[in-house]
């Protein structure tokens, strides 16, 4: 419960926030803590398939975002 809580501040910082780089740093936030559920959840009922998606979620997701800031970086440069 306490994870669902800290999961609604990114999201209001989010919303609020102007700036891409704030957002996507708050995205990345939500996708963390997400994750994170995601594999407490299949620790806690046994299910080690449900924790090979939280595990993707958790590399890939951050990996795929970090390629974005990189293109958004490149493209400001232009």
């Amino acid at each position: 419960m306490a994870m669902i809580v800290a999961l609604l501040i990114p999201i209001y910082e989010a919303c609020q926030d102007e700036d891409i780089w704030q957002k996507m740093l708050a995205f990345a936030s939500i996708s963390t803590k997400t994750s994170m559920m995601i594999l407490v959840v299949s620790v806690l009922r046994g299910d080690w398939m449900i924790g090979v998606v939280g595990v993707l979620i958790l590399s890939l997701g951050n990996a795929s975002l970090m390629l974005l800031a990189h293109l958004m970086r490149r493209m400001n440069k232009l």
